[in-house]
């Protein structure tokens, strides 16, 4: 089980660089309902309609987690101590999930490489 920033999504999602390093894990994936917004927002951007990306996204099995009250301090504290690695609330909602559920987060941003919160970090690229 891994659990997917919106960068590793999105990588999918356009066929980016690294996407089929996420495609290998696409089986056994969940992701926070925050990143699902992330990933919503940035394809809004791209052009593409919203219900047909939500439609591939749940077509894709990926299991979407919601940010339970008890994770919300989690979230937070990560934010405060990441924040010279320069994370994003999102960022930070999926290493709160993977910290969480014990598995790895899977990301495009190098950045998280550094980071000792005691998560693993799988790179896509």
């Amino acid at each position: 089980m891994v659990a997917l920033d919106a960068s590793a999504l999105i990588a999918f999602l356009l066929r980016e660089p690294g996407h089929e390093r996420v495609l290998f894990r696409l089986g056994a994936a969940c992701i926070s309902s925050v990143n699902v917004v992330e990933v919503l927002f940035r394809l809004l951007r791209e052009g593409v309609d919203i219900d047909d990306s939500s439609r591939e996204i749940a077509r894709l099995g990926i299991e979407a987690v919601a940010l339970e009250p008890g994770a919300v301090g989690d979230v937070v504290r990560l934010v405060a101590e990441t924040r010279p690695a320069g994370l994003s609330l999102g960022d930070c909602a999926c290493l709160a999930l993977a910290k969480t559920r014990n598995i790895p987060a899977m990301t495009a941003d190098r950045a998280w490489s550094k980071l000792d919160v005691g998560v693993e970090v799988e790179l896509i690229r």
